[in-house]
């Protein structure tokens, strides 16, 4: 089995980590408020999950993208997720460098947990 060394420092891959999973969970909290069942809201997350999954950046590189398929991969967490991951494992990248990305998770996890308790409406 093959490690690969964690090069950088473990508490900037933890913020990382957390604003990733707070504009996940808010891409949830928001999906969960526009629908109306709970197979509404399962279907909706698998059609917007894989298309974000593949224009990450993870299978495809997303400079070999057309350019206006590259405009819609800033609103996708993941991509700035792998960004702060391969550079903390394999560069170790510091918050110096990584921090427009951090910044970006922040904004989107922010963004959507807003917009979702804007549209959150007691039963």
């Amino acid at each position: 089995m093959v490690w690969v060394p964690l090069r950088g420092n473990p508490l900037v891959l933890l913020l990382g980590a957390i604003l990733f999973l707070m504009s996940s969970v808010g891409i949830g909290l928001f999906i969960s408020t526009i629908s109306s069942t709970q197979q509404q809201a399962q279907i909706t997350t698998f059609f917007f999950a894989l298309p974000a999954f593949i224009l990450s950046g993870f299978a495809f590189p997303i400079g070999s993208m057309p350019e206006w398929v590259q405009y819609i991969t800033y609103a996708i967490p993941l991509r700035y997720f792998l960004v702060a991951i391969r550079g903390v494992f394999l560069k170790a990248s510091g918050l110096d460098m990584l921090w427009p990305q951090l910044a970006a998770m922040a904004l989107l996890g922010g963004l959507m947990i807003l917009l979702s308790s804007l549209r959150f409406q007691k039963g």
